[in-house]
């Protein structure tokens, strides 16, 4: 059965302070900084498109100007072109263009999460039933399609995606003193962590609060979940969070190598 993502709005959060990655984001936010030589919010916003989701609701806040600015001279900077006189630039060359719908909203400097949402929802104006949610800093191979038909299908309010996190230490298994087996940042198979993905009724407004104080992880997932309304989607194949700068370089690392994880389906 084919779905239809045309009207499903796919609200990314991109307003944060980025603090644990000071060396980037003292001169963009988060979701500006650049693996392999687009934002990363470009390479989540492509992972959406290979699912069929191309309509776009950018949640800004911290350094919104700078967001918009890119957008608004985006497929110039993909071309070359021609500038005569007072007309509109013309362009010279052929990069294919994205065929995406992005509304860009300015959530408040100071909003968190929940808030951002719901100000955003507020100032949609095209009716819709479903609608995603993700950060501007998480990548993963999630066959968000298939999530979608999962959220469609259990009829709960909400929809959340479980992953398995790579430790960010080395693990030992150890008979006495003596080391029996060394793994490198392992994956860590029996826990599940809140991946980021996310796909909500629209009656989920309802557990959100325009205040800027209202976080979405805390009371309106807490509160969804005392309701019964959440269910999970488990993803265990890729996935990783840019929350420093050496995440960053691992993710600059796979793009050079051609493991773009993150596009594939």
């Amino acid at each position: 059965m084919s779905l239809d993502t045309n009207n499903v709005p796919i609200f990314i959060l991109c307003g944060g302070l980025g603090t644990r990655m000071k060396e980037e984001t003292e001169f963009m936010p988060k979701p500006m900084v650049l693996v392999g030589g687009e934002p990363i919010l470009i390479h989540i916003m492509k992972s959406y498109a290979l699912h069929g989701f191309t309509n776009f609701v950018l949640c800004l806040g911290f350094k919104s100007d700078y967001v918009k600015k890119y957008f608004l001279t985006r497929r110039y900077l993909a071309n070359d072109f021609l500038i005569a006189g007072d007309s509109e630039p013309e362009i010279l060359s052929s990069t294919p263009k994205d065929n995406w719908k992005i509304r860009l909203i300015d959530t408040g400097e100071e909003s968190m999460t929940g808030c951002r949402i719901a100000r955003a929802m507020d100032r949609y104006d095209d009716g819709f039933e479903h609608f995603g949610v993700t950060y501007g800093d998480g990548l993963c191979n999630l066959d968000i399609s298939a999530e979608f038909r999962f959220h469609l299908d259990h009829g709960s309010v909400g929809t959340i995606t479980g992953v398995n996190p790579v430790s960010r230490f080395g693990q030992i298994d150890a008979e006495g003193n003596t080391v029996q087996k060394f793994m490198e940042k392992p994956k860590l198979n029996d826990e599940w962590i809140n991946g980021g993905y996310f796909f909500f009724k629209k009656e989920f407004r309802s557990y959100l609060s325009d205040k800027s104080t209202c976080v979405l992880e805390r009371e309106p997932l807490v509160k969804l979940t005392e309701d019964g309304s959440l269910r999970v989607y488990k993803h265990s194949d890729f996935w990783r969070c840019m929350d420093t700068h050496r995440d960053k370089e691992e993710l600059d690392g796979m793009f050079a190598e051609g493991k773009i994880n993150w596009l594939t389906t």
